[in-house]
């Protein structure tokens, strides 16, 4: 499916399309919004209709059907056979109500949502959210806002565990789950489903619970579940039980740092020896486009919410004694975080190393990192041809002929299988700095022959040396280029769009690539 242009800015894009794309950004959301709330979907499953059909069931007029339903298909989600929509893929697995994974609820909640992010200037002003709900709202009011919120991350939630559960596959778990601020409990049902021996109890209001309930028991988990009302904000009322589980799932973007320091010492406390703190939520330094976007939605629709750096809650952690997992990127926007008392437990979690240090290089700041097969690595003869002709600075420490000649850059690739393609800004001597410690990062989780080149010559030291003989050899790494290899068609392998410069003051893409095993 095509990626949205507002989702995927290139700073070497010299034209205004991204900023028209950003402007017209709700023309998308606002056709989904309708699709969902008309229940298309749902009407076409599973043969299909006409625009005619259609437009009779709704009650509307037939042109203006026809032409919704084709900008539903310019967005991928429809397609078309002569005269007769029908879903795609993805419509049919996520927008037929009824279907186990429907997302609907939650994508009518980004509608009911999308309102008070028109006060997002009032809220610059006020430091502070500014719409609140109705002070004086009836009590079947509030229940069907609950219910709608909790449907909502329900739908979420059901996709969100499958990927969450990937972790423990390759383990047993047993004993008692705490799922703190559990909604609808479908994190911990999915750990239920999983595990049979495993018992629930679900901390939550009230009036959440209730709801939770009814689920629970239409998920046949009814027996194996408890509910605990409370406060989370106030001492739980749990005794000196201790979990083999504990969840807080999108938890603690709901909160300021004192109350989420309080969350996380309390779940410390009453966590088993061998148990698992599990933390899932949106992090800083994963996605950092939606990210930043979501932690401004806490600023306009709750008191003191955020999205914490995902560096900051694992040094907090620590501070409790606690062994972390550091940031595990989920395939969606958020991430989770695993912490135990015991070091021996986490080493037993399904853990992609890969996925890992690429959250963690990331967030020494560089704009993406892009998994790379070596086979993909394209090494030519003429490379150091365009150095030797064409840079003045051909003939330096680290530069052809002072650099690897293609034929050692191919026997050493046959050494590897996998790497990584960095993509930073200037200046570069920062981006080289941070290439050292992106290197430094992999090899400090196992991959011990991790080794780096960069695009370019060799920026490290403030000063060259003039005698021809390096003084830090340490740090220096050779060049892409100057090694044969291909930058821009390497770079084009590993989904990268790299322009040459038609002006001095062009935005350059600086490039690295790390080897790793």
């Amino acid at each position: 499916m095509k990626l949205l242009s507002f989702l995927n800015y290139d700073p070497q894009e010299s034209s205004p399309q991204y900023l028209e794309d950003l402007a017209t950004g709700y023309w998308f959301s606002e056709v989904f919004f309708t699709a969902v709330d008309l229940d298309i979907f749902t009407l076409l499953d599973p043969e299909g209709m006409t625009a005619s059909q259609i437009a009779g069931v709704l009650d509307c007029h037939c042109q203006g059907v026809k032409r919704f339903l084709e900008a539903l298909r310019a967005l991928g989600l429809l397609n078309c056979d002569g005269h007769v929509f029908y879903n795609t893929k993805i419509s049919a697995q996520y927008l037929v109500k009824g279907k186990k994974n429907y997302q609907g609820n939650s994508i009518l909640w980004r509608k009911y949502l999308s309102s008070s992010w028109r006060d997002l200037a009032k809220c610059l002003k006020a430091g502070t959210r500014v719409s609140f709900p109705p002070s004086q709202e009836e009590p079947w009011e509030l229940n069907i806002r609950i219910r709608r919120y909790i449907s909502a991350m329900d739908n979420v939630a059901r996709t969100k565990i499958q990927e969450i559960l990937a972790i423990f596959q390759d383990m047993w778990l047993e004993g008692e789950i705490l799922d703190v601020g559990a909604g609808s409990g479908t994190v911990a049902a999915g750990f239920l489903e999983r595990f049979s021996s495993m018992k629930a109890t679900l901390m939550d209001l009230p009036a959440v619970l209730e709801y939770a309930r009814e689920l629970m028991a239409e998920r046949g988990l009814g027996y194996r579940v408890t509910t605990c009302p409370a406060d989370i904000l106030k001492p739980w009322p749990i005794g000196k039980r201790l979990f083999g589980l504990v969840i807080l799932s999108n938890i603690i973007h709901a909160y300021g740092e004192k109350e989420v320091i309080r969350i996380l010492a309390r779940a410390r406390d009453c966590l088993g020896p061998d148990g698992f703190l599990v933390i899932h939520d949106f992090f800083m330094e994963h996605r950092p486009e939606k990210a930043a976007l979501f932690d401004l939605n806490m600023f306009i629709n709750t008191y003191n919410g955020k999205v914490f750096a995902g560096k900051w809650v694992e040094e907090y952690l620590k501070s409790l004694g606690l062994c972390v997992t550091g940031l595990i990127p989920l395939a969606t926007d958020t991430a989770v975080i695993i912490a135990s008392q015991n070091e021996n437990a986490l080493a037993r979690l399904s853990l992609d190393s890969t996925a890992r240090l690429i959250s963690r290089i990331k967030a020494l700041g560089f704009r993406n990192v892009y998994p790379l097969s070596v086979k993909d690595i394209h090494v030519v003869d003429w490379a150091d041809v365009r150095c030797r002709f064409g840079c003045k600075l051909y003939g330096k420490h680290h530069c052809p002929p002072n650099s690897p000649p293609p034929q050692k850059t191919r026997e050493l690739l046959g050494d590897y299988v996998n790497a990584l393609l960095l993509e930073g800004e200037p200046p570069a001597r920062t981006f080289q700095q941070r290439v050292l410690q992106a290197e430094r990062e992999a090899f400090k989780v196992n991959f011990y022959k991790a080794f780096a080149y960069w695009a370019g010559p060799c920026a490290i030291c403030s000063t060259c040396t003039t005698d021809g003989v390096c003084r830090n050899t340490r740090d220096t790494r050779p060049s892409m280029e100057g090694a044969g290899i291909d930058v821009f068609e390497t770079a084009r392998r590993a989904g990268i769009t790299l322009r040459t410069l038609e002006k001095k003051d062009d935005f350059i893409k600086y490039l690295a690539l790390l080897l790793l095993e």
